[in-house]
């Protein structure tokens, strides 16, 4: 009954006795290693370069998880508000993306190598059957390529034309015109 005038603090709060997922265990302290692997991966992520949108999506991710744990106390509720499974989820999460932040820096995915070529796709290009059929906006800029192909190559066509009708016009009455 005296419990009931207390506000239910750290002490009081709900101990989850298990996961339910094989191999990952229950962390008391999750919340705190949140915030710790959190913070690391902001200052990992550092390091890479600004308009790389690797960097873009971690930062925002991040931070917006951050914010979160930051803000609540209770592992119910960072679960609920974050909506990517359990903190202890969260926390393999937070690990795989600090190991692979020094990978991305060494890799430079942001880089285009020099002499690098960009595939077009050809016309008769036949579209596997479980890719997705929508048109994402990497097809409207092949679109425009092959587009922009076609009218050049009639272009060169239609002048080529236009050069031999002037040759067989100056050959026909042996003077030009």
């Amino acid at each position: 009954m005296w419990a009931r005038r207390f506000h239910p603090g750290p002490l009081l709060a709900k101990v989850k006795k298990s996961t339910g997922i094989t191999g990952l265990r229950v962390e008391p302290q999750a919340r705190e290693k949140l915030l710790g692997l959190y913070q690391r991966t902001l200052l990992a992520a550092e390091s890479i370069p600004e308009e790389a949108f690797y960097k873009q999506a971690v930062l925002k991710i991040t931070n917006a998880r951050l914010k979160v744990c930051q803000e609540e106390e209770d592992w119910e509720k960072i679960e609920e508000r974050i909506g990517c499974g359990q903190v202890e989820e969260l926390i393999k999460q937070a690990e795989d993306e600090l190991k692979l932040i020094p990978k991305m820096i060494e890799w430079k995915p942001w880089e285009v190598p020099e002499g690098h070529k960009i595939r077009i796709r050809d016309e008769g290009y036949e579209r596997s059957k479980h890719l997705p059929t929508h048109r994402s906006s990497w097809d409207a800029v092949e679109l425009e390529i092959l587009d922009r192909r076609e009218r050049e190559k009639k272009e060169k066509e239609a002048r080529e034309k236009e050069a031999e009708e002037k040759e067989g016009q100056i050959d026909a009455s042996g003077s030009s015109k």
